[in-house]
């Protein structure tokens, strides 16, 4: 376990190396959650985004390059149409259909008065899932910030809750909240930096909000199991808690990239992130991990996985150590329906999932082959694509 409190050097780490570093961050991807947009009344503060917006423009006089994924247009438009969000799925996509253009229009005058032209992008899980749609996105985001623009991003709530629906006989969605999304973003256009801000100061070993004495850990250098145990359960009015933010993060930093969780409440608290010279160490920040392959991310975390296949020990050992292909002798169980080029998840034999990675053949065929050399698969089957049911370049290891 690697906690870190602040001080000039913690063990090792140079608490003001680390700030630079978010100073010198180039691309950013700004994350804003429900509750930092809205004020104690459960109303829009404009008083606060108006801030964002002055504070980000400012960064891109900078040469920054910010990227925006914001919750709000749901509450928006529940607001506006005088219901409770919660009652039905219906209501909810109407709500969202509503606050939605109301909640660009206020990106897109704000940043308009700097002088800075927004874009606004809603994604559903298709958007990623589908490898093209990925590269594509990659490719529109890549131009749209070379134009000098500021993308806006949000979930099509409007469509995304019954694209869920859709997919509910998916084992995993590769996200169902705007922490999720922020991290995919920010992995698919390798961000230097995601800064999630919400309603609490960072990760805390304990609920700070029930334990006065918690103590906030303001670096992380290894997101380890035990460190994802102090994940606490979705703060009222948003999606995501403590648990899906510990998620993105891990996304981000085995992306490449460092991440901030702050409190988006503190005032001026983006340009205060970006002072080299506070004296006060704000948020918790995350160190890079690794840098993954852009193919290896999509695998990992940016799909839905339609199937989990049980290995044995010798593959599992195969698989982390010698990173090799996965073999059809060693697959014990399958469970899903899977066609060639899905994702699947791959469980050791205690159900833990260690890896993911692009299936060869569909479900039903290596339901067949499973257990069995890879000689026998082309008089088994009938036809041969590959030894491998995985091959090493399409695993992820997780």
């Amino acid at each position: 376990m690697q906690l870190f409190w602040y001080n000039s050097l913690m063990n090792g780490i140079d608490i003001k190396a680390v700030k630079e570093k978010i100073f010198n961050a180039k691309r950013i991807v700004f994350k804003f959650g429900t509750n930092v947009l809205r004020n104690d009344d459960k109303e829009i503060s404009l008083s606060r985004i108006y801030t964002f917006i002055e504070e980000i423009a400012q960064l891109k006089r900078l040469g920054k390059e910010p990227i925006i994924v914001t919750s709000g247009a749901v509450g928006l438009g529940a607001k506006k149409l005088g219901v409770n969000s919660n009652d039905s799925m219906s209501i909810k996509q109407a709500c969202a259909a509503v606050g939605q253009s109301r909640l660009m229009s206020i990106y897109e005058d704000g940043f308009d008065k700097y002088g800075f032209t927004t874009a606004q992008i809603l994604l559903t899980e298709e958007d990623f899932t589908h490898r093209r749609k990925y590269l594509s996105l990659h490719d529109t985001l890549n131009t749209l910030i070379s134009l000098g623009t500021i993308p806006v991003i949000n979930q099509n709530d409007t469509v995304s809750t019954e694209e869920l629906d859709f997919y509910q006989d998916a084992f995993a969605v590769c996200f169902s909240d705007n922490d999720k999304l922020s991290a995919l973003v920010a992995s698919e256009l390798d961000a230097d930096l995601l800064v999630v801000l919400s309603d609490i100061d960072g990760l805390y070993e304990d609920n700070p909000k029930t334990n006065p004495n918690a103590k906030k850990i303001s670096v992380v250098e290894d997101l380890t199991e035990e460190i994802e145990n102090y994940a606490r359960e979705a703060s009222q009015g948003g999606r995501g808690g403590m648990k899906t933010k510990l998620s993105a993060m891990k996304v981000v930093t085995r992306s490449g990239g460092m991440a901030v969780i702050a409190n988006g409440k503190t005032p001026h608290i983006i340009k205060r992130l970006f002072n080299s010279e506070e004296q006060e160490f704000l948020g918790t920040v995350f160190l890079p991990t690794e840098n993954l392959a852009n193919k290896k991310r999509w695998i990992a975390y940016a799909t839905n996985i339609e199937a989990r296949l049980t290995v044995n020990d010798g593959a599992k050992k195969a698989l982390t150590q010698k990173y090799t292909s996965l073999l059809p002798i060693g697959v014990l169980d399958i469970e899903g329906d899977c066609q060639k080029g899905d994702i699947v998840s791959i469980l050791d034999a205690d159900g833990k999932e260690f890896a993911r990675g692009m299936i060869n053949y569909n479900c039903s065929d290596c339901k067949k082959i499973m257990g069995h050399h890879s000689d026998d698969i082309l008089a088994i089957l009938g036809y041969k694509n590959y030894d491998a049911i995985i091959t090493r370049d399409n695993i992820a290891l997780l």
